[in-house]
């Protein structure tokens, strides 16, 4: 069971932070991995995809470092506090803050299943957790491959049938006590089927995966390099194989989401979109070193809810998200 004590300063301006947790990631060799975007340029949007007259708004800040935003069915967003150990639930209706879960596995990217769990990317112990929303209660879906610690798990796409993608880069942690070396032969892309009786690499051919995120049909997997600065997009078989990589597009990304009109968003320098055929169509600068996550927030799925260093913001759009 987790505890699930609210705390009344996580508002606007701040939640309560240990000072004892130490930066998670080196932004400064994770922005050399990106192509210069000024931070003070204006929205560019060829497509109207953001609605008329919306500005970048900013929803709260005071965190430590946000990563692995992921929409409730009621529009409700929970994201993550790495540093500080924490997952925290952004109130859909208020716009307010709290702590979901304390102790929460020094959790990354985050997804809800088909039957309303959260799973998250428990970076601390290098595993792939489903929570329960009502009682707290974790259950341990991966713990290692091959009988080795996983890397790191980073971020996860749950496919309509329950089924799972994950990365599993490596980035150091300052809080892990085991080894933090390597423990696998590369950083590689797994599947975990959805009665959980399969587990396998999907993907052994990249240099750092990290984004992943794929189309509501299931027939389709985003996968960003962001090691190599690239993102590929891969057919989804049944039995939860890929097939036809192909080049999507030569930026690679943090976190990624998707629009109905298969739009594909990536983040890194503010957050970047492709339109289906790989064209750049859309580009909203975030002023913050890094922006981290993103995804569609709302009853409507209509505002794009970004993640970025200490802070969250929000857009309103003209598409809808899809996940």
């Amino acid at each position: 069971m987790q505890n699930n004590e609210k705390h009344p300063g996580l508002l606007m301006n701040g939640c309560k932070l240990p000072d004892h947790c130490p930066p998670i990631i080196i932004i400064t060799v994770l922005l050399l991995l990106f192509p210069f975007l000024s931070v003070n340029s204006q929205i560019m949007d060829k497509n109207n995809i953001i609605a008329e007259g919306a500005e970048l708004d900013l929803l709260g800040e005071g965190f430590k470092f946000t990563e692995g935003p992921a929409p409730d069915a009621h529009g409700n967003v929970y994201f993550t506090d790495q540093p500080n150990n924490t997952i925290v639930k952004w109130n859909w209706t208020t716009g307010e803050f709290s702590v979901f879960m304390e102790e929460a596995g020094r959790s990354n990217g985050m997804y809800f299943d088909i039957d309303g769990n959260l799973i998250t990317c428990a970076d601390m112990d290098n595993e792939l957790w489903s929570v329960d929303m009502e009682t707290k209660e974790v259950a341990i879906l991966v713990d290692n491959w091959n009988s080795k610690l996983l890397n790191g798990p980073n971020d996860v796409w749950v496919r309509p049938d329950g089924g799972m993608y994950f990365t599993d880069p490596l980035y150091k942690r300052g809080y892990w006590e085991r080894d933090p070396e390597m423990q696998q032969d590369g950083e590689h892309v797994y599947f975990l089927s959805a009665d959980r009786s399969r587990f396998f690499r999907v993907d052994e051919d990249l240099v750092k995966p990290n984004g992943i995120i794929g189309t509501p049909d299931g027939k389709t997997l985003y996968v960003a390099d962001i090691g190599d600065k690239k993102t590929y997009v891969y057919d989804i078989n049944e039995d939860g194989t890929l097939s036809n990589r192909r080049l999507f597009c030569d930026l690679g990304s943090d976190g990624m989401t998707m629009d109905d009109r298969g739009n594909v968003y990536l983040t890194g320098r503010g957050v970047t979109v492709f339109d289906k055929s790989g064209e750049r169509i859309a580009h909203i600068p975030v002023d913050k070193g890094w922006t981290a996550n993103i995804c569609f927030a709302g009853p409507d799925r209509d505002m794009l809810f970004i993640t970025a260093m200490d802070a969250v913001f929000g857009i309103k759009m003209n598409v809808r998200g899809v996940n």
